[in-house]
Formats: structure tokens, sequence, C-alpha cells
């Protein structure tokens, strides 16, 4: 993979070890392979961060990054990877891990609960309250299949990135071998 082009925009790991932020976490920031960009650590990163995504609330991210510590992938690559969860991504990927959960429970699928939120008399901020409470009111059959969705997701985003990194590599040896050939 064109390691200079992301080494441009990931932070260096050192920069990171000394912020002042992030002091206390300095030995668990120590291991190499949450920095370095080769193909195992960048695809348990994104593994990790697809993982990590699909956690309901808004600790994503920390997830990710605790994930990436535990199972020492590479750490940016893991936060970053959380970012395809989003306003406009995050009502279907309920709806899929609700449709999942109900044909692996065998319930109905519809929800037990409706969404219910007046636009019009209430704020935009009480909207948060009203969608954690419809989503707790989703139980079992969603958490179970947001934990499939999730791990899916995971092992689809880990063998992409495998695959593609080994492709890029051999597309590269072909040229390599095409130019010593033609000089």
């Amino acid at each position: 993979m064109p390691r200079k082009y992301f080494r441009k925009y990931l932070p260096d790991h050192e920069t990171i070890r000394e912020h002042r932020h992030l002091r206390w976490f300095r030995p668990l920031l120590k291991h190499p392979n949450l920095w370095h960009l080769n193909r195992h650590s960048v695809a348990g990163g994104v593994a990790v961060g697809m993982f990590g995504g699909l956690i309901p609330g808004p600790v994503q991210m920390l997830t990710a990054a605790v994930l990436a510590i535990v199972f020492r992938v590479n750490l940016p690559v893991a936060v970053f990877a959380t970012l395809y969860t989003n306003p406009i991504t995050w009502g279907p990927l309920i709806l899929a891990a609700y449709a999942i959960g109900s044909w692996v429970t065998g319930g109905n699928g519809t929800p037990a609960a409706e969404l219910e939120f007046d636009w019009r008399s209430q704020s935009w901020l009480d909207f948060l309250p009203a969608f954690w409470d419809w989503l707790m009111g989703l139980g079992e059959t969603f958490l179970i299949g947001n934990l499939i969705l999730a791990s899916t997701l995971a092992v689809l985003g880990y063998v992409a990135v495998q695959l593609g990194w080994r492709l890029y590599i051999l597309a590269y040896l072909r040229r390599r071998e095409a130019r010593r050939q033609a000089d």
C-alpha cells in the first residue's frame, strides 16, 4: 500500500505518546503494531473499527481504541474505521441489526416500541433521550442482531484489507517486472 501517503496524514506515535492527555496511557501505547502500517496490523485495525462502530452510544472511538490496544492492531486505523457509522448510515444499520436479530431469534421483525417524538413541539435535543429509550426497547433481538452484524462486518473488513493489500502488492510486482523486462 502507499505508506508514504498514509503517513502524511497519520500522527507520529511519539506525538501521541507524549500528548499531555495521553501520558498515563504511555505504557500501553508502546507496542509497535499500534502504529506500523503493515498488512496484518491495518487489517486488524479495520476489523476492530468495524466492530466498534456498531456499539450504540457515543463511545465508538473509545471502544475501538481500547480493542486496538488489547489486540495490538493499528490504533489510528481502528479509530478512523468507526466513522462508517454516521447519522446517514445509522438508521439502516439499526434496521439491519434488528432484522438479523429477528431472523436468528425467531421474532416477528417489528420493533416492540415505536419511536415517539414530535418534531414540531419538542426540541431536537430531546430526540437523543427518546431515541435511546427506543433503542433500549428493542431488547435482545437488536443486541443479538447487532453483535452478529458487527462481527460479520469486522470479518469482511479484515478479509477485504488483506485481499486488497495482497492484490496491490501483486500488481506492483507485475509492474516492476514489466519495467525490468522493458529495460
